[in-house]
């Protein structure tokens, strides 16, 4: 049971972090008017960050 609430809660937590992301780089973009950072960038910062968070996360919860 702890195991399923960890992957439940440890999924949203990486799915937030990610759009947070995401939305933070696309508003940096809008404030100076050009494409600084390109959509593909994005799109990998936002997914393989929090990926290997929880992979982190996971790591560390089964140690114990």
């Amino acid at each position: 049971m702890k195991t399923k609430i960890f992957w439940i809660f440890g999924i949203l937590q990486s799915l937030s972090l990610g759009i947070i992301i995401f939305l933070l780089f696309r508003s940096l973009n809008l404030i100076k008017g050009d494409s600084i950072i390109g959509l593909d960038t994005r799109i990998l910062l936002s997914v393989a960050f929090p990926l290997f968070l929880l992979l982190v996360e996971y790591i560390v919860y089964t140690k114990e």
